[in-house]
């Protein structure tokens, strides 16, 4: 660690030598917290807001006068829940590891909505998922009618939501293929897990069944009593692995026998070739629900990628110190909140980078002394 501990300073004091600007250190809110405020709410454009918390560009340049140890700020955007959670242990692991580091946790109406403030510079980091950053770049869905004129650029990855499908027993539901008539509930409207859902549904192969499905709108406060009463046939389920599940499918599978609904291979083929998600398996004996027996061993899931970003103009001192923090101290971070994923080595923290999602250059910086860029991936500008 020694050498990585040169390099870092080597790259902090050329960066700083560069004139690279520093970022402001105001911690007030930026803005209201949207109707998105469950467990991965995104609803919400962030048109609004009292654009209090900008960027910093006009406030402290990062030199410090010797009234605060803290050099470097990051603000950051992040939305209610347990996205929120996890923000906020990630702060508390900066501001037990790093001398130089300043973390604000702003809060933000979702993922979509933490694009949009970004774009309209109230925080320069933000919590959010690459399927709305796939979107925003190809003006799709919400941004194809409110484009942002830039998109933020990957840090590193934070954890999932993985996602799959239950039915109430009874209602002779055993495949996706049976969901055609069937009345689903993808959780409620706005939810990120429910955009990623509907959109991997929605491609061929299986826009077929999708098209036949009754899909269930409402809250997820109702979801459950919905389910027991028998307005809704199947609902997604999803959590973070060997973690937890999002309360409302905790507490269905704690009131309603559930099973799991196996997927067919155009399910797999559309989750697969989704560039908006993941894909992955995990043995349901790690992620039980509720102690819940679904009647399978195992799990296929669409995961919606969650991800730290950062404008261009961050600067890169400070993301390449939050990058060194999460990494050298993911213990902490994990200790605070065991949803944020448990890097086995550098190189998970890329795990959910693309190809057309630049890398912004603290953090590209901070792979390459650690050997864990990859050539891939293009670094921001």
């Amino acid at each position: 660690m020694a050498d990585n501990d040169v390099n870092r300073r080597k790259f902090l004091y050329g960066t700083a030598a560069a004139g690279v600007t520093g970022l402001a250190g105001c911690s007030g809110g930026g803005g209201g917290g949207g109707d998105g405020s469950g467990d991965d709410g995104s609803s919400g454009d962030g048109s609004s807001g009292d654009g209090s918390g900008d960027d910093g560009s006009s406030g402290d340049d990062g030199s410090g006068d010797g009234s605060s140890e803290a050099s470097l700020q990051l603000r950051v955007g992040t939305s209610a829940g347990g996205t929120q959670d996890v923000g906020l242990a990630v702060e508390r692991a900066v501001s037990q590891e790093s001398d130089t580091l300043d973390y604000s946790t702003i809060e933000s109406p979702g993922y979509i909505g933490t694009i949009y403030r970004m774009a309209q510079e109230q925080f320069n980091a933000g919590i959010t998922d690459n399927n709305s950053l796939n979107k925003a770049l190809d003006e799709e869905g919400q941004f194809g009618e409110q484009p942002v004129s830039r998109v933020p650029q990957y840090g590193f990855s934070a954890f999932p939501y993985s996602i799959y499908i239950v039915a109430r027993d009874g209602t002779g539901i055993e495949t996706f293929d049976d969901l055609a008539g069937a009345n689903v509930y993808p959780a409620e409207p706005g939810y990120s897990t429910r955009g990623t859902t509907l959109d991997v549904w929605s491609q061929e192969p299986t826009a077929d069944v999708y098209e036949q499905m009754n899909i269930q709108d409402m809250g997820v406060g109702d979801a459950p009593g919905a389910m027991e009463e028998g307005t809704i046939d199947a609902s997604i389920a999803y959590g973070t692995p060997g973690v937890r599940y999002t309360g409302f499918v905790q507490e269905m599978a704690s009131r309603i026998d559930l099973h799991y609904v196996e997927p067919t291979d155009a399910l797999i083929e559309s989750a697969e070739s989704f560039a908006g998600a993941g894909t992955s398996t995990t043995s349901y004996d790690d992620w039980p629900i509720a102690n819940a027996d679904i009647g399978t061993d195992e799990v296929f899931t669409w995961d919606l990628e969650v991800l730290y970003t950062f404008n261009p103009e961050a600067n890169a001192d400070a993301v390449y110190e939050l990058c060194r923090v999460v990494d050298e101290h993911n213990d902490v971070v994990n200790e605070g909140e065991a949803q944020f994923n448990d890097y086995e080595s550098t190189a998970d923290m890329l795990g959910y980078a693309q190809e057309r999602i630049p890398v912004h250059p603290g953090a590209a910086q901070y792979y390459r002394d650690n050997d864990a860029w990859d050539d891939s991936l293009q670094e921001g500008e």
